[in-house]
């Protein structure tokens, strides 16, 4: 509990596959078990999809309220407690002043922040993230990301997110998984994942991972030139 798994790996790797699979979105050979050996259910696991499809006519208030559907009876209502805990998501997201929006009017960035307040308002032991932030500039990316963080130091939640920003990953994550063809042909701390000839052969282009400050960070590698350049006099 508390551990964040990156999951990092060019497109077409398999990333989003393997997050499809462990919520029976996918088929698959194998077992998806938890540690107790029960297959995950609705109430064990919330998936942030990387393309997520927002229903009309629903506010948004009223759609991160269906996070709490998992934990109602059958025929049973939302409670008050659960309008609280939609209440304090939205709040903690900074999306208190859009509870009351149609999400058919939101932005691409916008829907992504409400479909990442409806899994955290699930409130799951294990959040799936595939590339939750692909569609939000940097500001609400780090804020994001930094509300998952809090949320699985303080409350023990277990993360396993698709990354396809590898500094991103070397900062949040305590394990990274590196993909490639559908294979993990790594897996380890980032100190021990991000490494830059095995980045560059995956990736397919030179990379260079360097520390500034201590905190790891992959940068194109420079390309040399075929010619020197000229002074200009």
């Amino acid at each position: 509990p508390g551990e964040w798994l990156g999951i990092i790996g060019p497109n077409g790797a398999g990333k989003s596959t393997l997050l499809r699979s462990i919520v029976g979105l996918t088929e698959y050979l194998g077992t998806v078990a938890l540690s107790d050996g029960r297959g995950p259910g609705a109430a064990d696991v919330a998936l942030v999809p990387q393309f997520p499809v927002l229903p009309k006519g629903m506010t948004v208030a009223e759609y991160v309220l269906l996070g709490r559907t998992a934990h109602l009876g059958w025929l049973a209502r939302e409670s008050q407690a659960d309008r609280e805990i939609v209440s304090s998501v939205l709040h903690r997201l900074d999306l208190s002043a859009f509870a009351e929006r149609f999400v058919s009017t939101l932005s691409g960035g916008e829907a992504q922040q409400v479909v990442v307040a409806r899994a955290l308002a699930q409130q799951c032991p294990v959040l799936l993230l595939d590339e939750p932030t692909s569609a939000l500039d940097v500001g609400h990316q780090v804020s994001v990301l930094e509300l998952v963080d809090d949320l699985r130091r303080t409350e023990g939640l277990s993360v396993l997110a698709a990354m396809h920003d590898l500094n991103a990953a070397a900062r949040f994550a305590d394990r990274l998984i590196l993909i490639d063809h559908g294979r993990i042909v790594a897996h380890g701390t980032p100190e021990s994942v991000l490494q830059s000839d095995l980045l560059s052969t995956v990736y397919a282009t030179p990379l260079t991972v360097q520390s500034i400050d201590g905190d790891l960070v992959v940068l194109p590698a420079p390309r040399r030139r075929a010619h020197p350049q000229k002074e200009i006099s």
